[in-house]
């Protein structure tokens, strides 16, 4: 984790995973992160990973199915136990081996693809789950140190002449393209790193939400290095 120090009220750190989904968020709190240092080789096991297009799932079979060294057996191990304990509380986890996410250039000025500074919404309460355990790691941003993009007046005016000059339908129209999960960064703004090996739990726009959803985006991978990505 990096640059946490101007934003520690945003971040809750604890020390178990039982703690991480049982502490409330509240007040500016939106992130969690159960802070670990994991073992093990999480290379070698990405890369006896085939990916045919730019991402695939892998499952607890398909894990299994590896032939590893003892240390990319333990990275397994780990990887097989995050999966256990977060479907045990009812979460639906999936880990794939990424190589690069699609992009959204249908409106080139407000691209909506998970690059981009968003939240996640949910009709229920829920939480962001993830963890990267190889490759580039995602970014949060402090919600003080973003704005919804389409109240910045030059995206507002572009999406106006997309939609029409009516004002009926205006706002539903931004929704229903998820415009309004998209944030932008305002200057001197200072995204925050999550780290590699750590279990993070974000918060989510849902009704019943005590605080405001946390701001992230994936990062730019790196030429020729994939990820492994667990979230939920």
């Amino acid at each position: 984790m990096e640059n946490t120090s101007s934003s520690h009220s945003q971040i809750q750190v604890v020390g178990n995973f039982q703690d991480l989904i049982a502490t409330p968020f509240s007040g500016e709190m939106n992130a969690m992160c159960w802070k670990r240092k994991l073992i093990g080789d999480f290379e070698e096991l990405v890369n006896q990973v085939e990916v045919e297009e730019n991402m695939v799932e892998l499952t607890p079979e398909t894990l299994l199915g590896l032939q590893l060294s003892d240390a990319g057996q333990l990275a397994r191990e780990i990887l097989l136990r995050d999966l256990k304990m977060l479907t045990e509380q009812g979460a639906s986890p999936v880990l794939n081996v990424i190589e690069h996410y699609e992009r959204d250039d249908y409106f080139p000025f407000f691209p909506t693809d998970v690059y981009s500074f968003h939240v996640d919404r949910a009709p229920i309460p829920t939480s962001t789950f993830l963890c990267t355990y190889f490759g580039e790691a995602s970014d949060i941003l402090p919600n003080s140190q973003g704005i919804q993009k389409i109240l910045v007046p030059e995206i507002r005016a572009e999406l106006r002449k997309i939609h029409g000059d009516s004002e009926a339908g205006f706002e539903d129209f931004l929704k229903e393209n998820f415009f309004d999960l998209h944030y932008q960064e305002l200057t001197n703004a200072e995204p925050i790193n999550l780290g590699i090996g750590h279990l993070w739990r974000l918060a989510v726009d849902h009704p019943e939400s005590p605080v405001p959803p946390c701001l992230h985006r994936a990062p730019k991978e790196k030429k020729n290095q994939k990820r492994l990505l667990l979230i939920c």
